[in-house]
């Protein structure tokens, strides 16, 4: 199989790396945390750069590209620890694209694409863990709501919750799950029925607290768990690739700072056991950004093999987040832990990639329930 890419591939992965390493500076990146999370200016300019209408189409303004692509960004938005939700971007236009209706889609996906509305998938309750078949929010038809239906329930850790222009719920109707996507701000100004609350996560970026009491919503599709177990495999590849750019920037750092820290008169890099265990960081490292490729690779499969590649492959980088990131700061000494270090913001960042569309223990889980036909040998 070839593993090149493409000319233009590596175009966009150019043009992603120098706005990234000009425009997102550690910086910049810090001031945004700090502020709150989420900085509107530079998802517009993500948005400029084609990032938020990569997977849709042209006709509706978008860049009409795929999952490799998705990877190639991602990795670059990884290396730079950048703030903004663009997987959820990515996932909501694909999403939008493939399972809505056509007067949906003209009304939506020009506004994704260009930047003007920040779209995230608001999914996640308290009861439910990363279960995605498990769903308390409902759905009711409503002949006074312009829409036709109002949806209430709560939802937690929306990734920018409280700044996104509509957010894409489940929702329980008639006894099954559907998705809606639900418009949450206007020209700035709240919708009625939509109340968020707003935090910093523990990596910096923002999500919110989103509870929903008959607000207006937009059917999307009738078959809602299909539509969001897309949804979430179009994440998890996103998360996949995201991670693998944050490894290789904390590996990197890693190193340089081992090339200049001096112990007994020489530096550090030339102790054989420490060199082991970068050895050890870059072999986990290959391995990660090898099922990140598989993800990707995956995403346009039959759903069932989609979902099977999904948990095999984030379950292999939730290993690999945690022995990298443990061990960059590890190597670091006390100054991998403070906060004005950038290594300690990889190691948050990945913490947090790791928990993201279901943790390493629930991704076992996934993969064991999905070998029982085989008794774990594949056919």
């Amino acid at each position: 199989m070839d593993f090149n890419f493409s000319d233009d591939q590596e175009q966009l992965r150019d043009a992603v790396r120098k706005w990234v390493a000009k425009a997102y500076t550690f910086e910049r990146r810090r001031n945004i945390a700090s502020a709150g999370g989420f900085s509107r200016e530079a998802y517009t300019e993500l948005a400029e750069l084609g990032l938020s209408g990569l997977y849709i189409p042209e006709a509706h303004g978008g860049l009409d590209m795929g999952p490799i692509e998705g990877m190639v960004v991602m990795e670059e938005l990884g290396r730079g620890l950048v703030l903004e939700p663009v997987a959820h971007a990515l996932l909501a236009g694909a999403v939008l694209n493939a399972w809505a209706p056509e007067k949906v889609k003209t009304a939506w996906l020009p506004k994704i694409a260009s930047g003007d509305a920040l779209v995230v998938l608001a999914h996640q309750e308290r009861a439910a863990r990363y279960r995605l078949d498990l769903c308390d929010a409902t759905a009711h038809e409503d002949s006074n709501s312009a829409t036709g239906w109002t949806l209430s329930g709560h939802k937690s850790i929306v990734p920018a919750g409280d700044q996104a222009d509509a957010f894409l719920v489940p929702a329980m109707l008639r006894g099954e799950q559907a998705l809606f996507l639900v418009e949450c701000q206007t020209n700035g100004i709240s919708t009625s029925g939509v109340t968020t609350r707003g935090y910093v996560t523990q990596d910096g970026s923002r999500a919110a607290e989103v509870q929903l009491h008959k607000a207006v919503a937009t059917l999307v599709t009738l078959d809602g768990l299909a539509a969001l177990e897309h949804a979430v495999d179009i994440g998890i590849a996103a998360a996949c690739a995201e991670a693998v750019g944050v490894m290789d920037s904390a590996l990197a750092i890693t190193v340089d700072y081992m090339n200049q820290r001096k112990q007994f008169g020489v530096v550090i890099s030339s102790f054989q056991a420490l060199r082991h265990r970068v050895a050890d960081m870059k072999m986990q490292l290959e391995l990660a950004r090898s099922m990140s490729y598989y993800a990707s690779l995956k995403l346009n499969a039959p759903a069932d093999e989609r979902r099977a590649a999904m948990a095999r492959a984030k379950y292999q980088l939730g290993q690999s987040m945690r022995f990298v990131g443990q061990q960059a700061v590890q190597l670091h000494g006390g100054i991998g832990v403070t906060d004005e270090y950038i290594v300690s913001h990889c190691f948050k960042k990945l913490t947090q990639l790791e928990m993201t569309f279901g943790d390493s223990l629930h991704q076992l889980g996934e993969v064991s329930a999905r070998m029982q036909d085989t008794a774990g040998v594949f056919a």
